[in-house]
This record gives C-alpha cells, structure tokens and sequence, in this order.
C-alpha cells in the first residue's frame, strides 16, 4: 500500500516554490556574474532584482492573514518571474551571454513557474472544511 506523507507547512522556507526560487536566485547571480561592468547597472541589476523579487513575494504572501491577499503576492511573484525570463532572453538575444550559460536559469525558472501555477491554483480553491480540533 502506498501513503501519501505530507509536509506540515509551517513557514514560507517549508514551501518548495520558495526553496526553488532561491535557487533561481542564486543561479541568476552567478550568470550577472559573468557580465561586463558596463551591465553592472543595466540588465545585471535588473535580473537580480526580478530574481530576487520572487521567493520575496512568496514570503511576504505566505505570511497574510487572508487567502486572497496570499494569492495577489503569488501573481505578483508568477509578473517577476515572467520578468526574469524576459531579461534572461535580452542576454541572449544582444549577445550578453550564450544559451548555455543561462539555461540552468531557464530550467529553473520553468519549474518555478509550474510551482507557482500549482500555488496559485491551491489558493483559488474553496478552502477544505477541517474538523474541529479534539
């Protein structure tokens, strides 16, 4: 028989949608890494801060008291990351970076994103009617 373990949520570092975004975060800091200065303050600081922006709204939603307010820091977090994949094709497209260099961000992007979809789908639903505590 197969059971079913799950994880008791009890902060933002539990959910696997924030764990994987850091990830995202760190792998985009090793991209701008390799950048030119002349980027520093360019596409450079705006994928560090796209990135950074959305294990950020996955906390700061996590931690709201209402349902729907949870779920406008999930859409905000789903614009930076649509953000981020913007500025990641950027270097590609003005020969900034090579496919191969960003694709560890792509790929992690892509799965942040699904995760962020599930979120977001979980939230929208009806809360389950828990029974009273014995």
């Amino acid at each position: 028989m197969l059971y079913q373990f799950r994880m008791r949520i009890r902060t933002f570092r539990d959910l696997i949608a924030w764990q994987r975004a850091m990830s995202l975060v760190e792998e985009c800091y090793r991209v701008t890494a390799l950048l030119p200065a002349r980027e520093r303050y360019g596409l450079a600081s705006q994928i560090q801060r796209a990135a950074t922006s959305i294990p950020a709204n996955i906390a700061e939603g996590h931690g709201s008291v209402h349902r729907r307010q949870y779920l406008r820091y999930v859409v905000m977090a789903e614009s930076s990351l649509r953000e981020l994949e913007t500025h990641l094709e950027i270097l590609v497209r003005v020969d900034l970076a090579n496919t191969r260099s960003v694709h560890e961000a792509v790929s992690l992007s892509g799965e942040v994103g699904r995760l962020l979809g599930g979120l977001h789908r979980a939230l929208k639903r009806p809360p389950k009617n828990r029974p009273p505590n014995s």
